[in-house]
C-alpha cells in the first residue's frame, strides 16, 4: 500500500464528499479545499489569490468551476485557472483507494 500512496496523505471518504459542495482540510499544513462533482474529485488551493481569503470551499459549484464567494472569480477546478484562462489556484492531485480519498499536496511559498 505505501508504494501505491507514494507521497499521497489521507483526506477522507468518498462518500463522506457532498456532490457540488467543498470541504476544507489541512494536509500537512496546506489549506485545502475539495470538492465532488458527479464521481470526480477535485483537490485545489483553498486561498484566493486575490484577495488572500481562505474561503474557496465556500464557493459556488458548477460545471466542474468554482466561484470565489468574496468576489465571483471563477476558477477550473481540473486546473485551477481563472475561467479566462490565465493561473489562479494551486491543484493537487488525488486519488481513490477502496472508498478512500487520498491527495498529494505540496507547499507553495508565498509572496505577498
Amino acid at each position: 500500500m505505501s508504494e501505491e500512496l507514494n507521497g499521497f496523505e489521507y483526506l477522507c471518504e468518498y462518500n463522506d464528499l457532498k456532490d457540488s459542495y467543498g470541504q476544507r482540510f489541512y494536509i500537512n499544513d496546506v489549506d485545502v479545499a475539495a470538492f465532488k462533482v458527479g464521481e470526480k474529485i477535485f483537490a485545489v488551493s483553498n486561498i484566493c489569490p486575490h484577495q488572500h481569503a481562505p474561503q474557496i470551499y465556500e464557493g459556488f459549484v458548477e460545471n466542474e468551476c468554482v466561484v470565489c464567494p468574496l468576489h465571483g472569480w471563477t476558477f477550473r477546478l481540473d486546473n485551477g485557472n481563472l475561467f479566462g484562462g490565465s493561473k489562479g489556484l494551486d491543484v493537487y492531485e488525488t486519488k481513490i483507494i477502496n472508498g478512500k480519498v487520498y491527495v498529494k499536496v505540496f507547499k507553495k511559498e508565498l509572496n505577498w
